[in-house]
């Protein structure tokens, strides 16, 4: 169902809507995990420790009865101790709404009534510009300033933290909230409260609590009031993601359909492939690089196909027409004709005959070449292939000056033997008397070249020997399919033979890969 109803879509389109996906991820993230809400809790929770740090401070430097602290040695190595915050909308739990401090009968610390009457101001002033809820206990956790004082919250967790003298922050549902939007309820820190509770310490111990609470910035509010930076992340994130589309275009998209134009002018028979866009990516250059190996190869196979199928009709036509006039002249006239006659039309038949099976024969070992394949692990010594060669030549003296500490090639035995062979066989053909096998390492490979005493091959001539069916010995029996077999062969091993100038006789140089 879903491969039936999937849209066809373009590339451009595909990597716009993924980097669309991308970008809008951390939008989301930020309201479904709260990201963005921790943050501004965590942020309230950081003004709650820094005002209590600086009002137990200065309450503690205040306290009635103690003498003032000695001056704070500000170069002791555990003097600066950053608090960092704990609350974690994702895990930290959320208390009940803070109960009424209980009811008792016993009296407060009058030294912490004291502090709290002399610290009054400095809250009043505080309270004023935040906005928080303050309150000051005794060191038995009974409220010495602020609401429910007298009474007794000396049971609560945070104030029992504080008493034992480590602040401690808590959430608490916030039960005077009234939503004001249908969607606040995406907001989870709009129906909770921060309490922090912060010991007053003065030498060396407990004399009071702080107990603070805020309400943290809700999340649309606090979008409201960053409206302009969020704005402006949303401008830079669609002007990035322009800027990125245009790169992945001309990087990738524009040459894709290039590439695809070009193909189907080359599948049409006209056009060229068009030349490597320097903007496309690093695979992109190397699929316009395939493909123009690609099409250049399809170009010679089909040139080659062409010129194959003219030369072989040729081949074929000129034994098949002498076989079909000699035919047809026996028919007609074989009663009339002599016996030397009918030899002689007969010898020719048989003559074209051959000529027909070598063709065939020929032409079957040329498919094989072209269809061989490289043999895994191959590694060949040359010097006794050599000599088998050269002992298979007895009417032509073959000079071997080869050695016996040449590196193994990866070329089959077989095509070494059957490339020598033909290469002999056409230096015999052409006049020669003798011939040289020799070789010699170049740019890594070997080199096995094969030089004879004869008349040399004619400049023009030279790039066309390795063409099926070229041959200047057709009137000896020559089918001019022997050097194109020999570079077959050699080319399914990743060697090569050339016809290389010499100032005397042919030469022809094998470049032939090392074993491993």
């Amino acid at each position: 169902m879903i491969k039936r109803h999937w849209p066809a879509l373009k590339l451009r389109t595909i990597l716009l809507g993924v980097l669309l996906f991308v970008a809008a991820m951390p939008v989301f993230s930020a309201v479904g995990l709260r990201v963005y809400e921790n943050t501004l809790v965590r942020q309230t929770e950081a003004e709650l420790v820094a005002q209590g740090a600086a009002l137990a401070a200065a309450s503690a430097a205040r306290w009635p009865g103690l003498p003032p602290p000695p001056p704070a040695d500000t170069k002791a190595p555990d003097y600066y101790q950053p608090e960092r915050t704990t609350i974690d909308l994702s895990d930290s739990p959320v208390l009940p709404e803070r109960p009424p401090a209980r009811r008792t009968t016993t009296a407060s610390d009058a030294a912490a009534v004291q502090a709290a009457e002399d610290l009054g101001p400095v809250i009043d002033a505080t309270v004023k510009t935040t906005l928080a809820s303050i309150l000051m206990l005794d060191s038995r956790g009974q409220v010495v300033r602020g609401y429910g004082r007298g009474g007794d919250l000396s049971g609560l967790p945070e104030v029992r933290a504080a008493l034992n003298g480590q602040p401690a922050t808590v959430l608490r549902d916030n039960s005077d909230y009234r939503p004001d939007s249908h969607y606040e309820w995406l907001s989870r820190a709009s129906t909770i409260r921060i309490h922090h509770a912060r010991p007053v310490i003065a030498q060396g111990r407990v004399r009071g609590v702080l107990l603070m609470s805020r309400s943290p910035r809700a999340l649309f509010r606090g979008v409201y009031e960053d409206r302009g930076k969020i704005v402006f992340g949303l401008v830079l994130i669609v002007a990035l993601l322009i800027l990125m589309a245009g790169i992945v275009s001309r990087g990738i998209s524009r040459p894709i359909v290039a590439l695809s134009r070009a193909a189907r002018e080359v599948t049409a028979g006209r056009g060229d492939v068009p030349e490597t866009p320097r903007t496309a990516a690093i695979e992109i250059r190397a699929l316009y690089e395939d493909f123009r190996e690609m099409a250049q190869a399809i170009e010679t196979r089909s040139r080659y196909l062409r010129d194959f199928a003219a030369a072989v009709s040729h081949e074929f036509k000129t034994p098949l027409a002498g076989i079909g006039g000699a035919v047809e002249l026996l028919q007609d006239h074989f009663e009339t004709m002599s016996a030397a006659e009918r030899r002689r039309f007969l010898d020719n038949i048989a003559a074209d005959n051959a000529r027909l099976t070598q063709l065939v024969t020929r032409l079957l070992d040329m498919a094989r070449a072209d269809m061989a394949r490289p043999e895994a692990g191959a590694a060949v010594d040359l010097l006794p292939a050599a000599r088998r060669v050269a002992d298979s030549q007895p009417d032509f003296k073959v000079t071997i000056d080869l050695t016996d500490d040449l590196p193994a090639v990866a070329v089959p035995e077989a095509t070494i033997e059957a490339v020598l062979t033909t290469l002999l066989e056409n230096s015999r053909q052409a006049g020669a008397r003798s011939a040289m096998i020799s070789a010699a390492a170049l740019d890594g490979n070997l080199c096995l070249a094969v030089q004879d005493d004869g008349p040399g091959i004619a400049e023009a001539d030279r790039e066309r020997l390795f063409e099926p069916f070229f041959t200047s010995h057709r009137a000896d029996g020559g089918t001019g399919l022997g050097l194109s077999i020999a570079r077959s062969l050699l080319a399914a091993s990743h060697a090569s033979v050339s016809a290389v100038p010499c100032a005397a006789g042919a030469r022809f140089e094998m470049r032939l890969p090392l074993a491993n």
